[in-house]
């Protein structure tokens, strides 16, 4: 066994193609550390539905350029498999460690297999990439990004011709190409023949952004903005400029590209403590409020003024004020969201008329709802142009956000006023999560295996009236690793996240509201009823 492992390492170290990762493995087999050894060595990092997403170093279980070697040829062995093998695949990258590599990598791998390779100029965040793909009649587009994972991580996110991500059978057949590479020398890498851009994409995708906007429409409101460290504020200060927007107030400590993001804990808006610069900015220059990307720029976030103290919308609150302003619009088209997202946006839909669709979660399954208008998960994600950019994208959001702040600061008005109305029209829709980060992922398994075999049949005195088990599939939904409680006047989902090592529990309690005098105690009914299902929740799945 011990023997196997060293010359497992030898093998792949003879072939790795960068001098950081070779004397990475060397120091381990010098050390003869067969507990590091084993764990880069246990299997390969799988390719799914996210494309990959793994820790920086060394070895197979690790983001390196061997890693992205194969998994660039074995896309291009699918794409060739399905005719596509003269088609063009565009190539983005954010700021992280080794991005700009892994896009190089990729671009020699294409060129080398005989498709069109292009590369975006410089890194760019994210939906930038998804519109290229459809703007340039790609068959392909490679994101090398780890959007909001921390900063060791890196990844590799795969777009189809359609300009949406990959979703099942595609990723399995391209997995499959990708274990069938066995070494690095069957994988011609030319050191030129593809192409870098200039900025005519990036020119391209920043006209369409004005068609997010109503032409004409009020473009008052201040916003303070951060980057997170990522690739986002270029962009969108282009974006706002055009719109004419106020320019956004800089959270200057976090605006530079950084792959060490170094002022956060974890460089996600959602996280704790990642906000509190901008709160700090927010303080000092009184704006409307706060807009935040994370660091691919393909979320977005927003904060507001709440009882004097600066606080953060929640990705339900932002996606419900968005088709409540699309409505008020005269949007049309289908409004779509992940089962984990509030049932709120399906209220509004109805009171409008307008088609509804639920999907798996990911904007993978969002973004091929036929006849999309807009669509959003709660986990900060938005389409708000889905001619354009078929995927989340933070920077026409973040116009769409501060062009409704900008319409009620007219009518002396702010968000969450409209979320008010909105609880008094539909009910007070509160949603919470419980999320719980492992370092040991069959934690999660044992928690999921436990409430398969006992389900609760009650949650915060709230009966529990129907539990489904996705991996079913239901007739709406294809079969996915969760499970839905439905309670009375609540909604419970548990599922393992897709990207991070997570198990993730989604919380929803409609609670009717006769008018605005009843709102703050269907909030403190609200607030009491999930931090009790919380508690019970995690008892039953002994979290």
């Amino acid at each position: 066994m011990h023997d196997d492992l060293i010359a497992r390492a030898r093998t792949w170290q003879a072939e790795d193609p960068d001098p950081e990762t070779r004397d990475e493995l060397a120091k381990l087999i010098d050390a003869g550390d067969l507990t590091e050894l084993s764990a880069r060595f246990s299997g390969t990092l799988q390719f799914g539905t996210a494309g990959l997403r793994g820790e920086l170093g060394a070895g197979p279980m690790r983001m390196n350029r061997s890693v992205v070697i194969r998994a660039a040829a074995g896309l291009a062995a699918y794409l060739k498999n399905h005719g596509h093998g003269t088609g063009t695949v565009v190539i983005g990258y954010d700021a992280r460690h080794k991005s700009a590599d892994f896009a190089h990598d990729t671009a020699a791998v294409m060129t080398g297999a005989g498709l069109t390779a292009v590369v975006l100029p410089r890194p760019l965040p994210t939906p930038v990439l998804a519109f290229a793909v459809r703007h340039l009649g790609a068959v392909a587009g490679v994101e090398v990004t780890a959007s909001h994972n921390p900063p060791r991580d890196n990844g590799y996110k795969v777009y189809l011709g359609d300009g949406s991500q990959i979703v099942p059978p595609a990723d399995a057949e391209i997995a499959a190409e990708i274990q069938a590479v066995t070494t690095l020398h069957d994988v011609p890498r030319p050191d030129t023949g593809w192409e870098t851009l200039d900025d005519t994409v990036l020119e391209a995708y920043l006209a369409r952004t004005d068609a997010v906007l109503a032409p004409g429409s009020p473009r008052t409101a201040r916003t303070v903005y951060t980057a997170m460290h990522g690739v986002g504020r270029d962009t969108l200060l282009a974006a706002f400029a055009r719109a004419g927007f106020p320019t956004p107030a800089l959270v200057a400590e976090q605006a530079d590209p950084d792959p060490d993001f170094p002022t956060v804990a974890f460089p996600n808006p959602e996280e704790p403590g990642a906000m509190d610069l901008a709160f700090a900015k927010a303080r000092e220059t009184d704006p409307d409020l706060i807009i935040a990307n994370d660091p691919d720029a393909d979320r977005c976030a927003a904060a507001v003024k709440d009882n004097g103290a600066w606080r953060m919308l929640r990705g339900d609150e932002v996606g419900s004020l968005l088709a409540a302003h699309l409505v008020r619009r005269g949007a049309t088209g289908v409004f779509a969201e992940s089962i984990v997202s509030s049932s709120l946006l399906g209220r509004i839909a109805e009171q409008a008329g307008l088609p509804y669709e639920e999907t798996l979660t990911g904007f993978k399954w969002i973004a091929r709802v036929d006849g999309l208008r807009y669509g959003y998960e709660e986990a900060l994600g938005y389409c708000v142009d889905p001619d354009g950019v078929r995927d989340k994208d933070g920077i026409t959001a973040a116009l769409l956000i501060t062009e409704l702040a900008s319409v009620l600061k007219e009518e002396g008005r702010t968000l969450l006023d409209l979320l008010d109305d909105l609880a008094v029209e539909h009910g007070l829709h509160a949603t919470d999560q419980l999320a719980v980060r492992v370092q040991d992922l069959s934690v999660i398994a044992r928690a999921m295996r436990k409430l398969r075999e006992h389900p609760p049949a009650e949650l915060a005195g709230l009966p529990v009236t129907k539990a489904e088990d996705l991996t079913q599939g239901t007739d709406r939904l294809p079969p996915t690793d969760g499970l839905r409680y439905t309670l009375t006047g609540a909604r419970v989902i548990v599922r393992p996240s897709g990207t991070e090592p997570k198990l993730k529990c989604y919380l929803e309690l409609v609670v009717p509201v006769a008018d605005h005098t009843a709102l703050p105690a269907a909030r403190a009914t609200a607030a009491g009823l999930l931090t009790a299902i919380k508690h019970d929740l995690s008892a039953a799945a002994g979290i």
